[in-house]
């Protein structure tokens, strides 16, 4: 299967805190959440026709634990599967990286709590199919490290949060991307879909640079 992750990211890269609640997530004092959510919707009909579309593609999801929950306890208990989200999250497999967790109560959940590179690259033999990562930052920033990612997209929402976790820290590995599409949308969200291809390239010094 193909791993893909999805992150809703502002223009300065913060992840943090994205959904409709301003006190979805307060860790480290972050104040500013439910910036991808403001009164006046930013995802308008095309994209939100976008977000359905990438969940339908999924034969399953790979979740961090903290996303998993906040996942299970809004999507998990909602009933109504002809929503394209709805339908997709709870009739397709779902794993759950984590140590701690021991009795998930979503249906169809699998916990990976042993060698998670070895349980993820058992996943991708699989024959076609895409294994989908939402959200899960500290889980996206792993597999990028390990080299497990096929293709990220990312709908970069138009604010500057000025604070909170971003989905590339401020150290981390130096990753080449190619870009395979580009799209936007009516209120300013946008869509950049890229596929890792290794280190990049950095310019090097010439005789003749002048300094």
């Amino acid at each position: 299967m193909k791993l893909t992750t999805t992150t809703q990211v502002s223009v300065d890269g913060v992840m943090q805190g994205n959904g409709g609640a301003s006190d979805e997530d307060r860790r480290n004092g972050f104040e500013r959440g439910g910036w991808a959510r403001p009164p006046e919707p930013l995802f308008d009909n095309e994209a939100m026709t976008l977000v359905h579309e990438i969940y339908q593609r999924a034969d399953a999801f790979l979740f961090g634990r903290r996303t998993y929950e906040l996942f299970a306890g809004y999507w998990g208990l909602r009933k109504d599967l002809e929503d394209p989200i709805v339908g997709a999250l709870n009739t397709r497999p779902k794993y759950v990286a984590s140590t701690t967790l021991t009795d998930p109560q979503w249906a169809d959940t699998t916990v990976l709590s042993g060698d998670l590179a070895a349980a993820i690259g058992e996943l991708k033999a699989k024959p076609a199919g895409e294994l989908q990562v939402h959200g899960s930052g500290a889980l996206t920033r792993w597999l990028l490290e390990n080299d497990l990612v096929d293709e990220m997209n990312l709908l970069i929402v138009p604010v500057v949060v000025g604070q909170g976790t971003r989905l590339f820290p401020d150290a981390g590995p130096d990753i080449a991307l190619d870009l395979v599409e580009s799209r936007a949308f009516p209120r300013g969200i946008t869509l950049q879909v890229y596929r890792p291809t290794g280190r990049p390239q950095y310019a090097t010094a010439t005789a003749d640079m002048k300094p």
